[in-house]
């Protein structure tokens, strides 16, 4: 790391602390030719899978719309941010660990049903509405009847 003094390179770290809930490191640094203290924040650079859209298009992996699906469904239910930031921080890794360049729109959409049949089923509901396009009552009925059935096997 140069400097940003006198941009030399020898600089020595003096002290590293993992912020921001270990993703981050702040790193407290000397330069070895003027002294001068300064303070760096590292951050790994992980990329996440581009996503294919129903209609075939490529998109950016937007962890803020993710968020935003998650939070519509879940408005008005008894959970909490941390919850929410829990089920957006466990799709964000499996699509990192799937190891694919691209997934699907189908397959980020089967994660998020997939954690929020566990968190709230109203809001599950509320998701697979508007994921799968219900068209009448009929849909929901299915829907809850195979929610019902998954309940009774656990």
């Amino acid at each position: 790391m140069f400097c940003p003094f006198c941009y030399a390179n020898d600089t020595k770290v003096t002290d590293s602390r993992l912020i921001r809930e270990n993703n981050q490191v702040r790193r407290r640094r000397e330069c070895l030719i003027c002294k001068e203290r300064f303070t760096t924040h590292e951050t790994a650079e992980l990329t996440l899978p581009r996503i294919i859209k129903r209609d075939g298009r490529r998109d950016v992996f937007n962890e803020e719309k993710l968020r935003g699906g998650i939070s519509r469904a879940l408005e008005k239910r008894p959970v909490s941010l941390e919850q929410i930031e829990n089920v957006v921080s466990r799709i964000m890794h499996k699509s990192r660990v799937s190891g694919e360049r691209e997934i699907s729109s189908r397959q980020l959409g089967e994660w998020v049903m997939e954690e929020l049949q566990h968190l709230d089923q109203i809001a599950y509901v509320r998701f697979a509405s508007v994921y799968r396009s219900f068209q009448d009552i009929k849909d929901f009925r299915e829907e809850v009847s195979r929610l019902e059935k998954i309940k009774k096997e656990e």
